[in-house]
């Protein structure tokens, strides 16, 4: 923990020039009296650092001192190479840049190893592209990644289910989730953050000013509860169906998110080998097209308005798909005609 926070440090060091106590003390996590023996520790190991006093002041490495990547394990560099993906570094007007660093990086690695490293880049391809599904390609995404790069605010025009509307957004990061790229920002003079897809926007103007980001936001950390609450208000009824086996296996294999329910209501009865679950579900209409999906291998045990929606919607199914007299059956013409 200590030799991989030294080595943090003197990347710091290294990346960003002369930094002070107090920001390599946030930046690692720890206490700025940490911080200081961290810094006689690396000293007294012959790394050529001082630091200076004064409001200007911090530590920083001699002019052109620099340290190979010694310190790095296979699995920290084969982590690295995977991070650089190839499909959306080119999408970003980044796709020499991926090539040119993954080069570099392989050169800083110590050759031992090396060669693992680079094995896992030739071994593994990522595609982010959910099955049945086309990669958006949105029109404007290389000017989001340089508002996001440089801190420039956007005018953009934005087509929402509510609507198009034009407003001025401060990007502050983008997001690439199942082959669509979601761009994360506030309006200015705002202080809520949003998700905007970027292939809903229709026009986007880059201005010359810029804005200050907020010090407490965390791309990552407003993702996860994003997409979290989305899943939530999406999806808010619940219902409870006995699935077959069948039904249950393709659950699994569509990854859809049923819960298995262990406390069954009074008379119950489940057919052997069934089991009841519970399905989130965004409406009754909706749950009805959705059970129906599954014919005759789930039965909707609650709520009662979604099994008597399931009834109807199954008996209209019927009605549409009734034998047809003979004569439509043989194009409009009689079965016996000459």
């Amino acid at each position: 923990m200590k030799s991989s926070r030294l080595l943090s440090l003197l990347m710091l060091l290294q990346a960003q020039g002369r930094v002070t106590a107090g920001v390599l003390a946030r930046t690692l996590e720890v206490s700025e009296r940490t911080i200081l023996r961290d810094i006689d520790q690396l000293s007294a190991a012959g790394v050529p650092l001082w630091g200076e006093r004064g409001r200007l002041g911090g530590f920083q490495l001699r002019p052109g001192w620099t340290t190979q990547l010694t310190g790095m394990t296979e699995s920290e560099a084969s982590a690295l190479l995977l991070a650089g993906m190839p499909g959306p570094a080119t999408e970003l007007g980044l796709g020499e840049a991926a090539v040119s660093a993954r080069l570099k990086l392989l050169a800083s690695v110590p050759a031992p190893l090396r060669q693992g490293a680079a094995a896992v880049a030739d071994r593994l391809y990522i595609d982010p592209v959910d099955w049945y599904r086309a990669p958006e390609a949105p029109v404007f995404l290389r000017q989001a990644a340089e508002a996001v790069w440089q801190g420039r605010r956007a005018r953009v025009d934005y087509r929402g289910w509510r609507g198009s509307s034009r407003r001025e957004l401060e990007p502050l990061g983008l997001v690439l989730k199942a082959g669509a790229w979601y761009m994360v920002a506030r309006e200015t003079g705002k202080d809520a953050v949003q998700t905007y897809r970027l292939a809903s926007v229709q026009g986007m103007v880059l201005g010359k000013a810029g804005f200050r980001r907020p010090r407490a936001f965390d791309l990552s950390r407003y993702w996860l509860e994003a997409t979290a609450r989305f899943e939530s208000e999406l999806r808010p009824l619940r219902a409870q169906v006995l699935v077959s086996p069948r039904a249950l296996a393709w659950l699994v294999h569509a990854r859809s998110p049923f819960v298995p329910v262990t406390e069954l209501a009074a008379g119950m009865v489940v057919p052997p080998g069934w089991a009841c679950v519970s399905l989130p579900i965004e409406s009754i209409e909706h749950g009805a097209r959705q059970v129906l999906g599954y014919g005759a291998e789930v039965e909707v045990v609650a709520p009662q308005v979604l099994r008597d929606a399931v009834a109807r919607l199954a008996a209209q199914v019927l009605k549409r798909h009734a034998p047809r007299p003979a004569a439509v059956r043989a194009g409009g013409r009689s079965a016996d005609a000459g």
